[in-house]
């Protein structure tokens, strides 16, 4: 298979926390969104990129416990950006959904930052 996010598919993306893949599926998510109606062909590259980092996620072996929650937006997301849409699914929800994880991930990077400058000091 030929990914798209190849360092990520060869191992760099078990690295990272599930709150910290989620956050950048949702930059592909955010992105898909974004292009829909300006450029079509745009969108299409970003929605089969964020299928591939979910199935990614769902393959780490860490992520055993929320396999259920990933799959389920995997689900919810190709149903609404290419299926026919029947859980009534819209983009903001998709955006509120992928943003909480991309806060979570923000919030993680500055307090292993500020522990990191307190132990220097210390």
């Amino acid at each position: 298979m030929t990914y798209q996010h190849k360092t990520q598919a060869e191992g760099a993306w078990n690295k990272l926390s599930l709150v910290e893949q989620m956050a950048n599926v949702g930059s592909e998510v955010g992105r898909a969104i974004n292009w829909r109606e300006k450029r079509p062909e745009y969108a299409t590259s970003c929605f089969y990129r964020s299928l591939e980092l979910l199935s990614l996620t769902l393959a780490d072996p860490k992520n055993k416990g929320r396999l259920k929650e990933v799959a389920r937006a995997k689900e919810l997301w190709t149903d609404f950006f290419f299926g026919e849409n029947v859980y009534h699914s819209d983009a903001a929800s998709f955006e509120r959904y992928f943003y909480a994880f991309a806060c979570a991930a923000q919030l993680r990077r500055r307090q292993a930052r500020s522990h990191a400058m307190a132990s220097e000091e210390g």
